[in-house]
């Protein structure tokens, strides 16, 4: 049997970061499922990775005698997959400047990704459309289509949980899936608008109203008199309150009380406190401008609306006030009055007044403990990877230029 390897794309890593710091592009969450996992139901194949160096010894690469290498950046398709499938060895395929996939043996798939493939590939170009993941606003921009797409592969031919009855469903009860063990009391759901995914032992408080497409995965929780409008996926094991919109939180985050979150990507182990809201709309009704890691500048996003993008174990103090596409790294602090800065670098550790450094030792222990809470190890590949990440970010905190916005 092939061997699926789905490798990052160098040129989009830091396209995609503060998120790819800390996991590979495959491990990103749009729609119900990871690039990794829809991949592998896709081509029905296992995948490990080609990833950045530090990340390595958590997410490692694995080979055999024949290896199809998928471009970890791309979502797939139907006709995407069988075209990969169906590649000769020793086969590219490409879209302009481009490597969408590729059929190779052990040792030049080694060479490959290392490098050092001396020996000319033959190649073909795609000239179909395809999704591709960009910049850290696509996550949230594709999420219907994918939540759309991903409800599909899940739920096909498979009977869902029945609704209880002191719930209100709007729309049609084919769009609704709900998961063995996912409990939902007295809601207002509605799938006009798209699919309504509840995962295993997730679980709907009171008096929650939930429109699709929302995607809710295993043990993500709402609390009682949440509003939620799609596109939005709870990662599993995420707790939220208050008002979401066309949001993504990839998994083990909290925004656990009143506040607003919209058209924002929320890492791993992050915490939002009471009250905070982020603003997705500029007061000119002009485009957003995010940080861009890669050009140590402010890149137009071309949106109208654009909100939150929060690094994984990163958390901010109640009362909150983030502005329209704040970038904030990984493990900082934020608290305070006023709106802090659009860039916060990693490992900062204050607010609008002031930034200082968040020593790298107690960012350790605050994300052990943190992890402690939901019975998940801090492993020595977890604590590698923090500590290449500061070393990483030393460049970004110089504190009196990185709070200068934009604007």
């Amino acid at each position: 049997m092939e061997n699926l390897i789905l490798f990052d794309d160098l040129a989009i890593i830091d396209q995609l970061k503060p998120f790819t710091y800390t996991r590979p592009i495959s491990e990103l969450r749009i729609g119900i499922l990871t690039i990794k996992e829809k991949w592998e139901k896709a081509l029905g194949l296992e995948a490990s990775y080609h990833t950045q160096f530090h990340l390595s010894g958590k997410f490692p690469s694995r080979y055999a005698a024949v290896n199809l290498l998928v471009n970890a950046s791309l979502l797939p398709d139907a006709a995407l997959c069988e075209r990969i499938l169906n590649l000769p060895i020793h086969h590219a395929l490409v879209h302009q400047d481009t490597v969408i996939a590729l059929k190779l043996d052990a040792t030049n798939a080694r060479q490959y990704l290392g490098g050092q493939l001396i020996e000319p590939l033959s190649g073909s170009e795609w000239g179909l459309a395809y999704a591709q993941v960009q910049h850290v606003w696509d996550i949230f921009s594709m999420n219907d289509a994918e939540i759309k797409r991903d409800f599909q592969t899940l739920t096909k031919g498979r009977k869902s949980q029945p609704l209880p009855d002191d719930n209100r469903l709007l729309g049609d009860d084919a769009l609704l899936f709900i998961e063995e063990g996912a409990s939902v009391i007295c809601s207002i759901l509605n799938t006009k608008t798209g699919p309504i995914y509840i995962g295993k032992e997730a679980e709907v408080l009171e008096g929650c109203m939930l429109r699709g497409p929302l995607a809710m995965c295993e043990h993500s929780a709402t609390k009682m008199g949440t509003k939620i409008y799609g596109a939005t996926t709870l990662g599993p094991h995420c707790k939220v309150g208050g008002e979401i919109n066309n949001s993504v939180m990839i998994g083990y985050s909290n925004k656990g009380h009143d506040g607003f979150l919209g058209n924002s990507v929320i890492g791993e182990w992050c915490n939002l406190g009471a009250d905070t809201n982020n603003s997705n709309l500029k007061n000119n009704y002009g485009f957003v401008k995010v940080w861009n890691y890669a050009s140590r500048s402010y890149e137009d996003s071309k949106l109208q609306f654009c909100g939150l993008f929060m690094g994984d174990h990163s958390k901010c103090g109640i009362n909150t006030m983030f502005n329209t596409g704040t970038v904030v790294g990984v493990s900082s602090n934020v608290f305070g009055a006023g709106f802090p800065s659009k860039f916060i670098p990693s490992f900062a550790w204050g607010g609008a007044e002031a930034m200082t450094t968040y020593q790298l030792e107690e960012a350790v222990e605050a994300a052990e403990r943190m992890m402690q809470r939901r019975k998940v190890e801090l492993t020595e590949e977890d604590e590698q990877i923090i500590c290449a990440v500061y070393q990483q970010s030393l460049p970004f905190r110089d504190w009196e230029k990185s709070n200068k916005s934009e604007d």
